[in-house]
């Protein structure tokens, strides 16, 4: 009896903690038409899952310069950690320079050969990747070889945690190689409709319909899950079970799309690692994309009850539908 109670009591504070979430990858500035914003894909994540109670860790490097300096007080100042920010002495910090075109939709030109193509693998960023409850991680960090082989030993040394890779492709910033090295190394895969139809092709997949491409790519990676956005048509998931769902766009008022594809997955994240339905985290991050594209740039505050209350907006969703 005592035994199950604190069997019980264990699980219930497995539950309710907040879950430990790492990202490994790009910290940098993106240089916008009305000024610069600290961003990057894994450090957009971050911020977002902090904003929903959960504890997020970014592993990246800035440069011994100014920007990196800055970077690391913008990080504090979003409420994220900087300890696990190694510094460069000898390459500056990333720095993307950002043009918004008439549909909000950014086109970004990627500094190459900086900070964060050099992580360093440590002891801190081991304990990091192997008390986690998930890791995320994508393509563009992966273009130079040190950042790419220590992600590769920080994913060898934590088997038992779930990896979410968000593929992230970026003009000049991934191979054929990459994408697939990282398919094999995850879990879940997130991807946008055109990410998608760009895997197909430079893998030579066989489907074009969409959902049978998922269902292609979860068979022939032994994925879990695939989660697809589709712009203003909403976002689906798939399952190796071959279990569908589907959540339709919102009818919003665009501000620019930048970091909107990171908050998609920082909602799904939390909501599917603390243990809810899979269609409900597909809801919440679907809701958290949508609400981000309102704003200008990555990381404008947004609290998860904002992005409930939004949820429940009847006339806020998109009558468009996703045709499989």
């Amino acid at each position: 009896m005592i035994f199950e109670f604190f069997l019980s009591f264990a699980d219930f504070l497995k539950i309710t903690m907040p879950k430990k979430i790492a990202a490994f990858g790009e910290l940098l500035w993106d240089l916008l038409p009305g000024g610069k914003i600290l961003g990057g894909a894994p450090a957009n994540f971050i911020y977002r899952i902090n904003s929903f109670g959960d504890h997020g860790t970014l592993l990246s490097k800035v440069g011994n310069d100014k920007a990196g300096k800055e970077a690391r007080e913008a990080l504090r100042n979003m409420g994220v950690s900087d300890e696990n920010i190694q510094t460069d002495y000898e390459f500056p910090t990333g720095t993307v320079k950002v043009k918004i075109d008439n549909h909000g939709n950014p086109d970004f030109d990627i500094i190459t050969d900086v900070a964060y193509d050099h992580i360093e693998i440590n002891t801190e960023m081991i304990d990091a990747f192997c008390q986690a409850d998930c890791v995320c991680f994508g393509t563009l960090v992966q273009r130079y070889g040190i950042s790419k082989n220590t992600l590769r030993e920080l994913i060898h040394q934590s088997p038992g945690v779930v990896k979410f890779l968000d593929i992230n492709l970026r003009k000049k910033c991934f191979t054929n190689a990459s994408i697939e090295d990282s398919l094999l190394m995850a879990n879940i895969l997130k991807t946008n409709d055109e990410e998608l139809l760009i895997t197909k092709e430079l893998l030579g997949l066989e489907n074009r319909n969409l959902k049978d491409l998922a269902l292609e790519v979860i068979e022939k990676y032994k994925l879990d899950i695939i989660l697809c956005t589709l712009g203003s048509n909403g976002a689906f998931c798939l399952t190796n079970d071959e279990v569908f769902y589907y959540d339709p766009g919102y009818q919003i008022n665009l501000g620019d799309t930048v970091g909107s594809g990171d908050a998609f997955s920082a909602g799904f994240v939390h909501y599917y690692m603390n243990d809810h339905p899979i269609d409900e985290a597909l809801r919440f991050g679907n809701a958290a994309g949508a609400l981000v594209a309102t704003t200008t740039g990555a990381t404008s505050p947004i609290s998860k009850e904002e992005i409930l209350n939004f949820m429940i907006i009847p006339h806020n969703r998109n009558s468009v539908r996703f045709h499989q």
